[in-house]
């Protein structure tokens, strides 16, 4: 149990997650270009940037950065969730018209 603590305390747990994002993005960008199917660099990267900024969020409060930087990464995380949202209702728009 104390490994574990320590594992997650450290932001260690944090940076194999975040690892694991950025193979997933690596790996859904090799696919588009493999198949010329899938979601583009553009997608790819307004549907994990959110989750990223997230995540180093959590790691800052974990690890017990000063709170400006978890607020920083919180409101990065906000912003590129409306970034997100913003291309989907565009791409949507698109292709209703």
């Amino acid at each position: 149990m104390a490994a574990l603590l320590t594992w997650t305390g450290n932001g260690t747990a944090i940076d194999w997650i975040l690892g694991v994002l950025v193979l997933e993005g690596v790996l859904l960008v090799a696919y588009r270009r493999v198949t010329q199917q899938g979601l583009g660099i553009g997608p790819v990267l307004s549907l994990l940037l959110p989750g990223a900024c997230l995540l180093l969020a959590l790691r800052c409060a974990l690890t017990g950065a000063a709170p400006v930087w978890i607020a920083a990464w919180l409101l990065a995380a906000f912003f590129t969730h409306l970034a997100d949202i913003a291309l989907r209702w565009r791409a949507a728009a698109e292709s209703q018209v």
